[in-house]
């Protein structure tokens, strides 16, 4: 049996079921048969970490094991489910980049749940806790961002959301299943893991972080909306809140563009070769720098009638008229009736998913699943055959409050909380404009001007980067295991990698201004910097001085955007 499969196959029967984990103090975590706190804190870090799979006592969890890992070790992880396989999220291989006592777990959260977790407590602590979060339909651990954490000296969790793989078929007719996903596995794992930190160190964690992105950049928000004590300083990007109207949005996509025999279908070797090239004509010089980015995409409003022509559109170097009202509906905001539900794919993205996936005839698997196991119940259902009904279904449903659009959040602020977000200018997966909404929605809620908003909540917009990583431009801000982020590493340094500046902010009270993100050639560190640049807060833009390099920081600066 494996190890991720033992939660529902065998914890749940055997294990008695008395109490929510979620609803455990921190103290009960720790009971029975547990060695105290005391006799963990010791210097041999290696029998510590050889012994306390044992001597762990956890209500309703069971510890799997617990191993030493040493630098530089090629770890794998064969129990995972093969569709978590992914470079940034979790590798084939991993190398380990410092030492760390792995856990692993599962804890039990209702008769007929429980997650999968895992704990990395790194040799060189430095007192702080963090948790990482997941991404899309959410059934996998993001080992990379674990290693990445914990050689940064965080005793890192990580959890499967209380499924394993990337489908939602664990979901139909078990509500318990969805509550780990929308919120209790993070929590849980949170809970859990500050007690295994305590027992295996001796002490208490002295500040506790998040680092996420896309549905993990949800998650950090739930955590920040709904347990605001689970955090000191959260790093939320690219957040899917207004999760329910992303859903719907890959839907409506696929809905606007039609199948490849519909005459509003555009081919994608049409967006790549003719639409993006003209779009960029359109747009990329408005920055005053034709580099491949649009620094705001704000300011861009492509217009495809300059590329139309008549006949069947096959010319190679043009559309339709039919094919060109669609690229318009693409980049047009969403709405059922007169009710906005999102924005409009951000130009410069239409290379990317979900576009992609719809034009080779399916719609985006997030959205798939959703409304198969979520919505509609229904394991067969054709995504092809969604419309209005069916998306005003999933807005109405919002299981959990899946939706994560609480605007007040005054009770994280007020614990002197601090988040930092976020969002590349380039994503096709989740409008950047969706964390500007939500920027807002908190400021109107909670009566904030944007300097009071500054005490705590800081959104950066990030020119270039596409979802969560990768792109065009300056896309490196520390997010993740990329290039050169490891211990010694100068892009360890506050200003230009994000969970280090939340870090900063929390224990100095020194809030990030700018983030400067970096694009190495080929997006290989070695290789030498292709350009840097200060990412500004929003909602300053980032501005051209008109004359100086382009490539370089110093020539660009943040101003408001009435000035310009």
């Amino acid at each position: 049996m494996h190890l991720e499969d033992f939660t529902l196959e065998f914890l749940m029967p055997h294990l008695h079921w008395s109490l929510l984990v979620t609803t455990l103090s921190f103290s009960s975590l720790v009971a029975g048969d547990a060695i105290s706190p005391a006799q963990f804190h010791r210097t041999d870090f290696d029998s510590t970490c050889s012994s306390i799979a044992s001597q762990l006592s956890l209500p309703n969890a069971t510890v799997f094991f617990s191993e030493l890992v040493t630098q530089e070790t090629n770890l794998t992880f064969p129990e995972r489910d093969p569709s978590c396989v992914a470079p940034t999220i979790s590798p084939e291989f991993l190398v380990v980049p410092a030492d760390v006592c792995r856990i692993s777990l599962a804890v039990q959260t209702s008769d007929r749940s429980g997650i999968n977790m895992e704990a990395w407590l790194p040799r060189n602590w430095t007192g702080r806790f963090l948790s990482t979060g997941n991404g899309g339909i959410g059934g996998c651990i993001q080992y990379a961002d674990m290693a990445y954490t914990s050689a940064l000296g965080f005793a890192t969790v990580g959890a499967n959301n209380g499924h394993n793989g990337t489908s939602g078929r664990f979901f139909l007719n078990n509500s318990d299943v969805l509550e780990d996903y929308v919120y209790r596995s993070i929590h849980t794992g949170v809970v859990v893991g500050k007690e295994i930190t305590k027992a295996f160190y001796g002490s208490e964690h002295t500040k506790s972080y998040y680092l996420g992105c896309s549905t993990g950049g949800r998650q950090g928000f739930k955590s920040i909306q709904d347990f605001p004590e689970d955090f000191d300083g959260v790093v939320a990007g690219a957040p899917a809140t207004q999760a329910n109207n992303v859903v719907d949005s890959y839907s409506h996509l696929f809905n606007i563009t039609g199948t490849p025999d519909a005459p509003t279908f555009v081919p994608q070797e049409t967006w790549l070769n003719i639409i993006h090239p003209d779009l960029m004509k359109q747009c990329d010089g408005i920055d005053k720098v034709e580099d491949g980015v649009i620094e705001d995409p704000h300011l861009c409003h492509y217009d495809p009638s300059g590329i139309v022509c008549s006949g069947s559109g096959d010319n190679s170097s043009c559309i339709t008229a039919e094919q060109a009202d669609t690229v318009r509906k693409i980049f047009s905001p969403f709405f059922i009736g007169d009710e906005f539900i999102y924005s409009g794919l951000a130009p410069a993205s239409e290379t990317a998913e979900p576009l992609v996936l719809s034009l080779a005839g399916d719609v985006a698997t997030f959205s798939t699943e959703w409304f198969r196991y979520v919505v509609n119940s229904d394991p067969n259902l054709d995504a092809k055959t969604l419309g209005e009904s069916d998306w005003k279904k999933c807005l109405a449903l919002d299981p959990f409050n899946f939706s994560t659009f609480k605007g007040d959040i005054s009770a994280f602020k007020n614990r002197g909380g601090k988040v930092l977000s976020f969002h590349g200018q380039a994503d096709g997966l989740v409008s950047p404009n969706n964390s500007e909404i939500y920027y807002n929605h908190v400021s109107n809620t909670m009566g904030l001007a944007d300097s009071q908003m500054d005490d705590f909540y800081r959104l950066f917009r990030i020119s270039g980067m596409l979802h969560c990583a990768l792109g065009p431009g300056p896309w490196n801000v520390g997010q993740g295991l990329f290039g050169d982020t490891l211990p010694g590493s100068d892009y360890l340094d506050p200003d230009r990698n994000v969970l280090m500046a939340t870090v900063k902010w929390v224990e100095e009270g020194i809030a990030p201004d700018t983030i400067l993100g970096t694009k190495f050639v080929n997006d290989t560190n070695n290789l030498g910097v292709e350009v840097s640049r200060k990412h500004c807060r929003f909602p300053l833009r980032n501005t051209y001085d008109g004359f100086g390099d382009s490539t370089k920081p110093e020539s660009w600066s943040c101003q408001p955007v009435s000035d310009l």
